[in-house]
């Protein structure tokens, strides 16, 4: 079974830091998108080599605490740890099964604790990131790691999980009580969401927590239902059978392309030793 791994670290504007902790990870990192607002970056990994990806998913984890200080971070997304968040998923079509997710989970937090010491806090079938960020360090205490964070480097939410799609809408109207509004009116079981002043505009930033039933294009049709959407932006990449749901007129209103689907990278990717790309 091929598992991916969307790591998001920390940081998103300085160019250098963000291509030394991308390299880090090697021939398994298959995307990389990064906000200067949020100052984020989601690094995707995949490999059907299991070991592979959890020794390049340790590589990168260790280059972005190498290179990242939180005391001097800033940026509107919400974050627990300059690496923040490593959850481990199955690549492919419902049903999916989380056991092998839930064990390289469990040995990257043993490691990164270990070997990083890292405060890892674990999420997936026992409870949710949402969670996890409500309750560190006060109703929960890290799962491995030492027990307080370093200022420096913060502690990181480990988990395994379904596939599931980053996603923000830009309204129109740059009123951030609207889009507070709006990712209010929106959010439920299948869809998280945050509201967020990005520079001169706002948006709604959407977790599609079950994007084979509700994917981008029902997200953005029920955005637009509350405020003017001026356009959307897929934040990495997206499972191919959502893409292959969404009607191909609206693939660039909605900022899709099959090249940006986790299968398509896969199967484009140079395999490793065959030089750059």
């Amino acid at each position: 079974m091929t598992l991916e791994c969307v790591v998001n670290v920390s940081e998103g504007r300085d160019s250098d830091t963000i291509s030394l902790i991308a390299t880090a990870a090697g021939p398994c990192l298959i995307d990389l998108h990064s906000d200067g607002f949020h100052n984020r970056s989601v690094c995707t990994l995949a490999d059907v080599d299991h070991e592979a990806l959890l020794a390049a998913t340790l590589e990168l984890a260790g280059a972005a605490l190498d290179l990242i200080d939180l005391r001097r971070h800033l940026g509107v997304h919400p974050r627990l740890g300059a690496v923040d968040v490593v959850p481990f998923v199955p690549v492919g079509d419902p049903p999916f099964e989380l056991g092998e997710a839930l064990a390289l989970r469990d040995a990257f937090a043993a490691r990164a604790a270990s070997e990083l010491g890292l405060p890892c806090f674990l999420y997936g079938p026992e409870r949710s990131l949402p969670e996890v960020r409500r309750g560190a360090f006060t109703a929960l205490a890290p799962d491995l790691g030492p027990r307080t964070p370093d200022p420096r480097h913060g502690a990181c939410c480990v988990g395994a999980r379904p596939p599931l799609v980053a996603y923000n809408i830009v309204l129109a109207e740059a009123d951030l009580a609207l889009a507070r509004r709006v990712a209010a009116a929106l959010r439920g079981p299948r869809l998280r969401t945050l509201a967020f002043a990005v520079g001169e505009e706002v948006q709604v930033s959407c977790n599609l927590v079950a994007p084979f039933e509700l994917g981008p294009a029902e997200a953005v049709d029920a955005c637009a239902a509350h405020a003017v959407v001026a356009r959307s932006e897929l934040v990495g990449l997206v499972p191919a059978g959502v893409l292959a749901a969404v009607p191909r007129h609206r693939w660039a209103e909605l900022d899709l392309d099959e090249a940006r689907t986790i299968e398509s990278r896969l199967a484009h990717r140079p395999r490793a030793g065959s030089g750059p790309a």
